[in-house]
């Protein structure tokens, strides 16, 4: 696990000082060494933490002639696989890293090595023979790797954006583009991030510079193809094989030279983790949980009960409201782009908490999205089916009235709330029902929310694009299969840059067993009773797990990781509120409405609405324009 970065210039020499500066401001990701290759117009720089081959795996490095470079942040779990058949060719080892088995595949197959990998990277090889560079993204983008594509045909890269702007050749400034998706989905969808000119290199994509152009490729996809590849096949038969891949990819994330634990949330997820992995290792498996002093926020009992079970050698920390916002500017900092997720914070904390102990960390990141486990599947599916014969059988004027009569019958009320959100309010399709219904800030909300003069530079508020385009292409009749393939390109991908950045900034590795691109291929296949049946959610790894874990973590309903916000925000931390959202500072920038933020927050503290997310989203902007942009 480790932070590169890169410029390949077309007009001169790369400097020296702007290649250190952009490899130094990440030095969080890698505080066990440094590296530089500098060669004419071309510049490699990595930061490492040392996870294998501690003694010998420094970067760069070349090939045995020297013409092939590579820096590299990631772990491929099936390396030594390959070294004895590379070693048969006549390749010659030097370090018993995986950096190297990359290099000599890529000697061997070229571009087509990301094909021989499995694991989790983001890499960049300079082949000085052909001269050109080659950035390559793993499958589910659990590495992060973004660049600028200067107008002279430069090419700036880096596992941060906070090094592309340490080269000064990009300005910080807001890509007004991305705002709807911002404000809609948490954070911009596909290839756009807030800044302006600054892309990601997506998922399962390489991109080759040579010359100043650039051409970009997607090498592998998840496919969700309606295909019953074992018609014969049981339920228990299902359950088996995915069990058995499952021990697999835990197995694989257990390699390391040095000290390594999990983090344990008490959920299903993890919990399956511990169950697993406390199978394969001879000592106890130390383990790492996070919660908050209000009750509602508190998972601890249930992470205790999972780790008596196996014996583990459990830690905790409870991190007060104080600690939580003292942190924040400095998380914003690290995320690059606003949090997201307020969860975000608390993850740090138990990755400081985790840093003392070890240096690597399993996590459940990717098991809702591959096996169905957010509620909103089966609610947006029932309202699709329910939606369609409703809005078959009868008119635009008896819906209307029949929600004048409950609105009367109900008044302001949560459950007159909740049924707005259903097919007796909203039309039965994808972007009504999934999209806009459970937006950060709804489509038309947005045009109250944002100012005149940025509305103007927004243009046409469309903040599902990316979402309708992705709908395009999957395979598959399945509503289930849309929905998580849609999912999996888009709000995963803001999960694992929470889950890297977060864990990066305390300088520790997180893998995610659950994302092992073998398991998920036939996770992805699996009908869709074995992830979704009934209300039963993720049910195949339930029934993998029934005779391992307690029924109290087997039968409990998803949480996700609370954060009581709302309450915090209602009472002695409101002055968060007052400075983020409501001061001068923030007035000034011009971005929002001043009198639709006032009256959210009102809205909020009095009561009358929970808009603790907004809020959230608001404050992390402002944060984030302070930290980037300037006052």
């Amino acid at each position: 696990m480790c932070g590169i970065n890169g410029i390949a210039s077309t007009k001169r020499p790369v400097d020296r000082s702007i290649l250190e500066a952009m490899r130094d401001v990440i030095r969080h990701r890698g505080p066990d060494g440094e590296g530089l290759y500098l060669k004419d117009n071309i510049g490699l720089g990595h930061r490492r933490l040392s996870i294998v081959d501690v003694a010998l795996g420094r970067q760069p490095m070349t090939n045995e002639d020297g013409r092939v470079v590579i820096v590299y942040n990631g772990e491929i779990y099936n390396h030594a696989d390959w070294r004895p058949s590379l070693e048969q060719r006549g390749h010659v080892y030097r370090t018993h890293c995986d950096t190297e088995t990359i290099l000599h595949l890529y000697e061997e197959h070229g571009v087509e090595v990301v094909n021989k990998l499995r694991g989790m990277f983001a890499f960049a090889i300079w082949d000085d023979r052909q001269q050109l560079l080659f950035l390559a993204r793993d499958r589910f983008g659990v590495k992060p790797l973004y660049y600028y594509h200067a107008s002279d045909g430069s090419l700036y890269f880096a596992s941060e954006i906070k090094s592309l702007l340490a080269t000064r050749s990009l300005a910080a400034s807001i890509n007004f583009a991305a705002m709807p998706d911002f404000l809609a989905n948490h954070a911009p969808s596909g290839e756009m991030t807030l800044f302006e000119g600054v892309r990601k290199l997506l998922p399962g994509h390489t991109l080759i510079w040579r010359d100043g152009r650039v051409e970009i490729q997607r090498y592998w996809n998840i496919s969700f193809a309606d295909v019953d590849f074992a018609p014969g096949k049981s339920d228990n038969d299902y359950v088996a094989e995915w069990s058995e891949l499952f021990r697999e990819s835990v197995r694989l994330r257990l390699m390391a030279d040095v000290p390594l634990g999990m983090f344990l949330s008490g959920g299903i997820d993890s919990s399956a983790i511990a169950a697993t992995m406390s199978k394969m290792v001879s000592q106890p498996i130390k383990t790492f949980s996070v919660a908050f002093a209000e009750r509602e926020a508190n998972e601890l009992e249930f992470a205790r009960l999972v780790a008596k079970r196996f014996g583990t050698d459990h830690h905790e920390i409870v991190v007060s409201p104080n600690a939580f916002f003292d942190r924040l500017p400095e998380l914003v900092w690290h995320e690059d782009e606003p949090l997201a997720h307020p969860s975000s914070v608390a993850l740090n904390f138990v990755s400081t908490l985790a840093a003392q102990h070890v240096k690597v960390v399993l996590t459940g990141e990717g098991s809702d999205e591959m096996l169905g486990g957010y509620d909103r599947y089966r609610k947006t599916i029932y309202n699709l089916i329910l939606g369609r014969y409703y809005h078959g059988l009868t008119s635009e004027k008896v819906r209307c009235s029949v929600m004048a009569i409950m609105g009367r019958m109900l008044r302001p009320t949560r459950l007159n709330d909740k049924l707005r959100r259903t097919f007796l309010h909203l039309d039965p399709t994808l972007e009504k029902i999934y999209f806009n219904n459970f937006a950060v800030f709804p489509l038309e909300t947005q045009p109250c929310l944002l100012s005149s003069e940025v509305k103007a530079q927004v243009g046409e508020m469309r903040p599902y694009v990316e979402m309708n385009r992705l709908l395009e292409d999957v395979p598959s009749a399945s509503m289930l299969n849309k929905l998580l393939y849609v999912d999996i390109h888009t709000y995963l991908q803001e999960l694992l840059m929470k889950q890297d950045q977060m864990s990066m900034a305390a300088s520790i590795e997180s893998r995610v067993p659950f994302l092992d691109h073998k398991l998920c291929e036939f996770t992805a296949r699996m009908p869709g009773r074995l992830k979704l049946r009934g209300i039963t959610t993720k049910w195949v790894l339930r029934q993998s797990m029934k005779d391992l874990l307690p029924p109290e973590i087997l039968k409990r309903r998803k949480m996700g990781f609370p954060v009581p916000l709302a309450q915090w925000f209602r009472g002695p931390f409101s002055w968060v509120l007052d400075e983020y959202l409501l001061s001068a500072t923030a007035l000034r920038r011009g971005i929002f409405n001043p009198a639709f933020v006032a009256q959210l927050v009102k809205r909020h503290q009095s009561g009358a609405e929970n808009n603790a997310q907004r809020l959230w989203a608001l404050v992390n902007f402002e944060i984030w324009c302070r930290r980037f942009l300037g006052p």
